[in-house]
């Protein structure tokens, strides 16, 4: 990634000795490496979201062309991307749908009236 090579990591060691000292460099260095490797996470994070996202994509363009087919003339892997589109919304639906009894038995409040 970086193009440093031993002469400059050992004058960045000298330097740093020199500005934070012996007793504060050591947690200094552990600092860096959190940081480090919090960044490395977040860009993990990130980029797994985005292929999810791409695949997401994918898969509705698979519905799509699916759709402008007869869908019982499908080919198998146009039948499994359907299947796994449809558990895919089934999956982010979920958090969100409330169950009919829960929805039934709470009482409207005056917050409530004033929303509709």
């Amino acid at each position: 990634m970086f193009d440093i090579g031993f002469w400059e990591l050992l004058l960045i060691a000298i330097v740093g000795l020199l500005v934070l000292g012996p007793e504060r460099l050591p947690s200094a260095l552990r600092g860096l490496q959190r940081t480090v490797s919090g960044i490395k996470q977040y860009s993990q994070k990130v980029q797994s979201e985005l292929d999810h996202e791409l695949r997401i994509k994918e898969l509705h363009e698979h519905l799509k062309k699916a759709e402008s087919q007869d869908l019982e003339n499908l080919s198998p892997e146009l039948q499994r991307s359907l299947v796994e589109l449809r558990s895919a919304a089934a999956d982010v639906q979920r958090p969100y749908s409330k169950p009919a009894s829960e929805s039934e038995e709470k009482p409207k409040t005056n917050t409530d009236k004033g929303a509709e």
